[in-house]
């Protein structure tokens, strides 16, 4: 696998001007950071290929036999799927896997396209594999700013939008209903799509949320905060959003948002990139 070089020194950590409080966004902080390496885009289809053919690894999606799909992507030869409360667009699916992130019988993935359907715990498993581990809140952070600073995105402050700044593959329409695709890409895009950051790290915000060493924690004083926290015990912080997120509901295609799942979920727009120890 290609290994960029990313330094260390003193890295930002969140951001001063919070925008989902409740994500634990703020304060902005600093923090010392050894020198590592990190891929220059999320393992890919074929990637993940070779690790299977390699250990023989089943993924936990398939060993649990379904996965999430998002309700406008679920197979017409499915007739009746249960939704998740309160984000009825989540729908159980059975067979939905790596192979078919949308079910039995959708369109086989690309090879360049990021692996999806891949929890926690297979990421983890991946990254033993090739030697290297997940990054940590900080270190993701810090490669995603590329070099930049205290900015919003990877190549500064500039809002992407769904008619003519479309640096990034999110969605551009009314969230849940349409997604126009005007970035070209109504799910995943090719892993090396869009302009690299000064890093040259493609896709460090949207696209698929990226899966981190760290876990989702959330300092607050707030009860609802609290309750939302107790539910969530064990689980672990996605970074980037996704090609589902849109500024009307989800914007968390920054680089300073958070997001958890617990370590076992799988969905079509989760994924994860490997980072090594500098030599």
């Amino acid at each position: 696998m290609v290994k960029i070089d990313i330094p260390g020194g003193t890295a930002l950590l969140g951001t001063s001007a919070p925008l989902i409080a409740d994500d634990g966004e703020g304060p902005l902080r600093r923090k010392k950071l050894r020198p590592f390496r990190m891929a220059p885009n999320t393992v890919t289809n074929a990637e993940f290929a070779e690790f299977v053919a390699a250990t023989d690894y089943v993924t936990e999606a398939e060993r649990i036999g379904w996965s999430f799909v998002f309700f406008s992507d679920v197979p017409s030869d499915v007739r009746e799927t249960q939704a998740v409360l309160g984000t009825e667009w989540w729908r159980r699916v059975d067979g939905a896997t790596w192979l078919a992130p949308h079910g039995p019988g959708t369109v086989q993935p690309a090879p360049d396209h990021p692996v999806v359907q891949v929890s926690w715990n297979d990421a983890v498993a991946f990254a033993r594999w090739c030697g290297g581990r997940l990054p940590s809140e900080a270190e993701w952070e810090h490669a995603a700013r590329g070099g930049l600073g205290d900015v919003r995105y990877p190549w500064g402050d500039a809002e992407p939008d769904d008619e003519t700044h479309m640096p990034c593959n999110i969605w551009q329409g009314s969230f849940p209903a349409k997604n126009t695709g005007a970035d070209g890409f109504a799910h995943t895009a090719p892993a090396h799509s869009f302009a690299p950051n000064g890093y040259g790290l493609y896709n460090m915000v949207g696209n698929v949320w990226e899966w981190t060493a760290d876990r989702y924690r959330v300092k607050s004083l707030k009860k609802s905060v609290e309750r939302k926290m107790a539910g969530m015990r064990g689980f672990r912080l996605l970074k980037g959003g996704s090609y589902l997120c849109h500024r009307s509901y989800c914007y968390r295609y920054r680089i300073a948002a958070r997001s958890g799942n617990s370590p076992d979920s799988a969905t079509p727009h989760q994924g994860f990139r490997i980072v090594w120890d500098a030599p």
